[in-house]
């Protein structure tokens, strides 16, 4: 008995982290162009990492222990004692049968143990050691309940590990975004440069974008951390069993009230709903690893990769593959496609069938373990990324991105109606391009014809252009026109610090948040220990 207790209390008394720990994201070990593999067994691994077979079978080690197995452990624990308190089991009989169900666990987590999938071949581990009184355990309760129950409790899991993934990735935006606050970059519309902004502005953009999945994991949350057990099949049972009870036991915030909502129907939108979380952040990875990978295309690309997160072309010695950024834009695919996976399973499906239920979890489809892969892989591309400043403002100066601020100014500085700006802008442009000048070469005596001609077409505004030719030229400047924007959420630096220390703010509570829905995990699972325990000893 003791030693049964013993095993009881050690294998379930740590089993919740209690903290949370940024994932720590390692250099990639893709070959460069001057390293190559030495042996069979190097060059296999290189191919295994070529084509993305990195991805784990669970989020976590914590997860992985905790197979269906592990949940009919705990839901046999909880109805043990509940179901003692209720005075279903009878006092005399406590001891036994929760030794019975100490056993089934304890010979599951030894060599050559049985870890069953199914209740009743779990159920005969007990009953076989503690006899048919055993199956008091299993008053008012189906499969149909417990797998409910353990569904919810493996989503929630999976979820805290992605939440954990997730605030790493966000942690790296920023990282590289404070890093890059004032470096001056291309912005880009329907593909086409648009206007200079800071690498910092642009990173935060994504940061805030993921700080909204954030959010959404917050909401989704209580409707997840639901327990469906005691509800049998779907109508409960003539048992009154302590439903709440068995839902604090096992660590839930609250109870799925609807027998039938319970265990037929909540699987179609709760499943489906934190699954579309994970797609969500995908769709915006693979966004920006397009974005990365676009410029990396280049002959000579302002965003590169650190030496050593390379991998050499079988035939062409120039090369420096990327692979780490094509294999997370490939993964981002695979996670959109578990979820439309969620989705097409329960799609015009009666209730009651099998196909719409755990879709998220298993097969296939694995959204999360998918999704916190990516997260973690996206990580290592943020933290191999290397912008070159001096590239991307030479980007910015071969193109007309700050042509607008032409047009602008004269409305702001001296009283020129926008679209007559506009048009002497565009003017300037098209004359520009015709000529192959940039804004550095280009005239300024042809800047001063060319206003004449464009404004002799409103008749509107002063005669001359009214801008010196180094106003002329400061008004092209890509940093100067990022430095002189105003307003909330602009790229100008001291806006990029306010929203960098806004966004860090928010990534503290969102880890805190996750940090206290693990305390919560980790108090109820103590207290179940030592309320079984107690019968242990009986």
């Amino acid at each position: 008995m003791n030693r049964l207790r013993q095993s009881i209390l050690s294998m379930f008394a740590v089993s919740t982290a209690c903290t949370v720990n940024a994932q720590q994201a390692t250099p990639s070990p893709w070959t460069t162009v001057e390293e190559h593999c030495r042996t069979t067994e190097a060059c296999r691994a290189e191919a295994d990492k070529l084509l993305a077979q990195r991805t784990r079978g669970a989020t976590s080690a914590l997860v992985q222990r905790q197979d269906n197995f592990y949940w009919f452990g705990r839901i046999n624990m909880a109805s043990t004692v509940a179901n003692v308190e209720r005075g279903i089991i009878p006092p005399q009989l406590a001891g036994p049968i929760a030794r019975g169900v100490a056993h089934a666990i304890d010979q599951g987590v030894r060599p050559g143990g049985m870890r069953p999938a199914d209740v009743l071949e779990t159920e005969k581990i007990i009953t076989d050691a503690a006899g048919p009184e055993a199956t008091l355990i299993h008053t008012g309760r189906s499969r149909q309940d417990m797998h409910s129950t353990l569904t919810m409790a493996q989503t929630r899991s999976e979820l805290l590990d992605f939440t954990d993934a997730l605030n790493a990735w966000r942690a790296q935006l920023l990282t590289v975004a404070q890093q890059h606050a004032e470096t001056v970059v291309p912005s880009y519309t329907n593909g086409v440069q648009a206007m200079p902004i800071s690498m910092g502005h642009y990173l935060l953009a994504y940061a805030d974008s993921f700080a909204r999945d954030g959010e959404r994991i917050r909401q989704a949350w209580p409707r997840i951390d639901r327990s469906a057990l005691g509800t049998a099949v779907l109508a409960n049972s003539s048992w009154p069993l302590d439903r709440q009870r068995l839902s604090d036991l096992l660590g839930f915030g609250g109870l799925a009230v609807n027998g039938y909502d319970a265990t037929q129907i909540s699987q179609y939108d709760v499943g489906l709903e934190a699954a579309q979380i994970a797609g969500s952040v995908a769709l915006r990875i693979g966004t920006l690893m397009q974005d990365v990978h676009v410029q990396y295309h280049q002959t000579r690309p302002w965003m590169l990769l650190a030496p050593g997160s390379t991998y050499t072309s079988s035939a062409m010695p120039q090369k420096a593959n990327p692979g780490v950024i094509q294999n997370t834009r490939g993964l981002a695919s695979d996670v959109v496609s578990s979820v439309q996976s969620v989705l097409m399973r329960a799609h015009n499906v009666t209730p009651g069938m099998i196909d719409y239920k755990y879709t998220w979890l298993s097969g296939g489809a694995r959204t999360f373990v998918l999704g916190t892969q990516l997260l973690r892989d996206a990580t290592n591309v943020m933290t191999v990324l290397r912008i070159d400043p001096k590239r991307a403002l030479e980007e910015l100066e071969s193109d007309w991105t700050t042509s607008m601020e032409l047009a602008e100014t004269l409305q702001r500085e001296h009283g020129l109606p926008f679209r007559v700006g506009h048009h002497f802008a565009s003017e300037i442009v098209l004359h520009a391009r015709q000529h192959n000048l940039l804004p550095k070469t280009f005239p300024y005596r042809e800047a001063q014809r060319i206003y004449v001609e464009a404004r002799a077409k409103y008749n509107v505004g002063p005669p001359a252009l009214p801008m010196d030719e180094a106003a002329f030229r400061r008004t092209l400047s890509p940093e100067s026109m990022v430095k002189t924007r105003v307003g909330i959420g602009g790229p100008q630096p001291a806006e990029v610090s306010r929203m960098l220390a806004e966004a860090q703010a928010a990534l503290a509570r969102d880890r805190q948040w996750a940090l206290e829905r693990r305390h919560k995990l980790a108090e109820a699972e103590a207290s179940l220990n030592r309320a079984f325990a107690a019968l242990l000893a009986r």
